[in-house]
């Protein structure tokens, strides 16, 4: 297991489209085991590989959410390999959103609030489920990344440039 970089923006391949997987084969696996060491180290809940510089359509989610209120956080780590959205609802949800690729930036994002999506599991298996909450939040955030869409894309341009200006500030003062 290796932790992997992180690119952030403006990392141009963040911009790309991700091509999709062609075979779930052992290289396949050994990226999203990957993935998932370098999601828990960042710490985050989700992650596309085109975010650690393999543009193919995959990402890993993880919501670590406690089993009971106060609890420790239980892993149930899901993988999705060449997802789509077959549909989404007309009720929209607004989440605070932040993502790895803009690190320490959070800003609110309006997204369909139920999508029924269909994917490939680590095993090839195919899945298709009706998902909402954050999970169904995280997909949609994460499978955005596929297509070269980062959660600041969904703002007005003075609230994108605003948290643009915040990252920027943060990292003169890290440098």
């Amino acid at each position: 297991m290796a932790l992997l970089p992180i690119l952030e923006t403006p990392h141009p391949m963040l911009r790309e489209i991700s091509t999709p997987v062609e075979a779930v084969d052992d290289e396949i696996r050994a990226l999203v085991a990957d993935m998932f060491d370098t999601m828990y180290a960042a710490p985050g809940i989700g992650l596309a590989a085109v975010q650690v510089g393999v543009p193919k359509r995959l990402l890993v989610i993880d919501l670590q959410e406690p089993e009971e209120e106060g609890g420790e956080p239980v892993r149930k780590p899901m993988v999705f390999i060449n997802p789509e959205i077959l549909e989404k609802s007309e009720t929209m949800q607004v989440y605070s959103e932040g993502c790895l690729s803009v690190p320490d930036q959070y800003a609110e994002v309006e997204r369909p609030d139920h999508i029924r999506a269909r994917w490939l599991d680590e095993h090839g298996n195919s899945h298709e489920k009706e998902l909402e909450g954050l999970l169904g939040i995280c997909l949609q955030h994460e499978m955005d990344h596929l297509e070269g869409i980062l959660f600041i894309d969904h703002l007005s341009r003075l609230k994108r440039e605003m948290v643009l200006k915040k990252l920027a500030k943060q990292r003169r003062m890290a440098a």
